[in-house]
């Protein structure tokens, strides 16, 4: 005899750090939600461990999470500011130097293991009365019915929920069952992540190199080592992926040009392909789309994760608007605001991005001075160089309220 469906007003399938973030803000407006996770997330970790999946969390960010609740914990367990930035061209002598104090803020963001901040939300979560975590969980399949969707979880369980909210990644399994569409194109591009130790102390300063095959970032971490990106062709990569430790290091310290002398090697090497993707429509039916689901960046700027956490916070705003207006919460009006609010700022950010890899990676014949040449003139602009790190960091006016440190409950 199958169990009758337990029903909840809001499913969020991906319990990773933006899908935690909108389960977290639903559960604070009193809105029962259900988390479905495939992979318990890791709680608890060796003392000298450093995860090499990192996020430079922003301004906008940190006061989403700090009013949420969640910043106390990621604190406690370890986060890394960054006050400045320099971001240069050592071809062509172009250069870009970001301080926090030029806008009026002591810092730029933080660097934060993606780890610490699954785990300092869910701690929180599961404390909660208006919010189920289901882990280990897959959806197997999803069938409208009468007033929202049922998910069939693959152990047989069915939940019923009045909104499907996809938080998956960018490989989104529901996207598919949902027959969302996605656009973008593969940047033939593999991005290599480690964490190394450093002969220079890094300042609490992020650095980036733009190579012939793309940038090489230093991202300062808490306990003083440094996470890298290291973004090339993926035949590259490859190849830094399967040289010899001692080998790779010293290519690593030329590429470097010994900004932070010479280095070590203190995790594995690990690596992902880059795309831009972006979907179509961030909504069919009932089924709404947020973070990588609904669009991936290219990692210069480092603003993928801020970008997901923003769609968190402007979905369950919208969603609580509708809520104590007595409208259907995955009404076609409520997701379509959600789907304005967010659309165009994500994709002007995926062109942004794009733009960049385009005048760094693959510039026209001889463009390589004129772009230096646009760097040194924005640096030497404060205007101009102040608006772009504010927006970067969150300081503008068309965010959720809890961007602003405001309860939207």
């Amino acid at each position: 005899m199958n169990r009758p469906a337990e029903r909840f007003e809001v499913a969020v399938v991906g319990g990773g750090m933006v899908g935690a973030t909108l389960a977290l803000i639903l559960a604070r407006a009193g809105i029962r939600t259900v988390l479905l996770e495939e992979r318990p997330p890791l709680r608890e970790w060796p003392e000298n461990t450093v995860d090499i999946r990192v996020s430079a969390l922003t301004r906008a960010s940190r006061i989403i999470l700090d009013t949420l609740g969640a910043w106390a914990g990621i604190m406690e367990r370890g986060a890394g500011p960054y006050r400045y930035m320099r971001v240069w061209d050592p071809a062509c002598g172009g250069e870009l130097y970001f301080d926090g104090a030029d806008v009026g803020q002591d810092i730029l963001g933080f660097i934060v293991e993606n780890r610490v901040s699954v785990a300092a939300l869910w701690s929180i979560l599961e404390g909660l009365r208006d919010v189920s975590v289901v882990c280990p969980a897959r959806v197997a399949g999803i069938h409208p019915v009468a007033g929202g969707s049922e998910l069939l979880l693959d152990k047989g369980q069915t939940i019923f929920a009045e909104l499907v909210v996809a938080a998956d990644g960018a490989h989104s399994a529901l996207r598919s069952m949902a027959a969302i569409e996605v656009k973008g194109w593969s940047y033939a591009q593999t991005a290599l992540v480690a964490t190394v130790e450093t002969q220079t102390a890094h300042h609490e300063t992020a650095y980036q190199r733009f190579l012939a095959e793309g940038p090489l970032a230093f991202l300062p971490l808490r306990n003083g080592m440094s996470s890298i990106v290291w973004t090339s062709s993926s035949q590259t990569t490859q190849r830094y992926l399967e040289l010899p430790e001692r080998t790779f290091v010293n290519e690593l310290e030329v590429a470097s040009g010994g900004i932070l002398g010479s280095l070590a090697l203190v995790s594995k090497r690990a690596s992902f392909p880059l795309r831009l993707q972006y979907a179509r429509s961030y909504f069919r039916g009932n089924v709404v789309l947020v973070g990588d689901a609904a669009h991936s960046v290219h990692p210069l700027a480092g603003q993928g994760a801020n970008m997901g956490i923003l769609d968190a916070a402007a979905l369950a705003e919208s969603v609580i608007a509708a809520r104590d207006l007595s409208r259907p919460i995955a009404g076609f009006h409520t997701l379509r605001r959600y789907e304005r609010w967010r659309k165009g700022d994500n994709l002007a950010m995926l062109m942004g991005m794009d733009g960049l890899h385009r005048l760094f990676v693959r510039p026209p014949p001889g463009f390589g001075f004129l772009r230096s040449l646009g760097m040194n003139l924005i640096n030497r602009s404060d205007p101009i160089k102040n608006f772009f790190n504010r927006y970067a960091m969150g300081l503008r006016a068309d965010l959720p309220r809890l961007a602003y440190g405001q309860k939207c409950w």
